[in-house]
């Protein structure tokens, strides 16, 4: 029996072993901030369904613009029911 094509296969081997590429396994993405809805830039805040802001690709939190508050009920009139 001939070592000669055994070793020829070990050293080919070691010789292509090292030409190996070893690429690196990407990590996995952070969490969400606190209040993003995943798949979505949309963010609930205070978890009450509605959404409240957006996130922009740098993380920072945008929120919408509230609306105004309704106008405060009209004064008693003089007038008012005699009894």
């Amino acid at each position: 029996m001939r070592f000669q094509p055994f070793m020829l296969v070990g050293a080919a081997a070691l010789l292509l072993s090292a030409c190996s590429n070893n690429e690196e396994v990407a990590a996995a993405p952070p969490p969400p901030p606190p209040g993003a809805i995943p798949g979505s830039v949309a963010a609930d805040r205070d978890g009450d369904g509605i959404i409240d802001g957006y996130y922009t690709a740098d993380g920072i939190y945008h929120p919408n613009v509230q609306p105004a508050p309704p106008p405060p009920p009209p004064a008693p009139t003089q007038v008012g029911e005699k009894g």
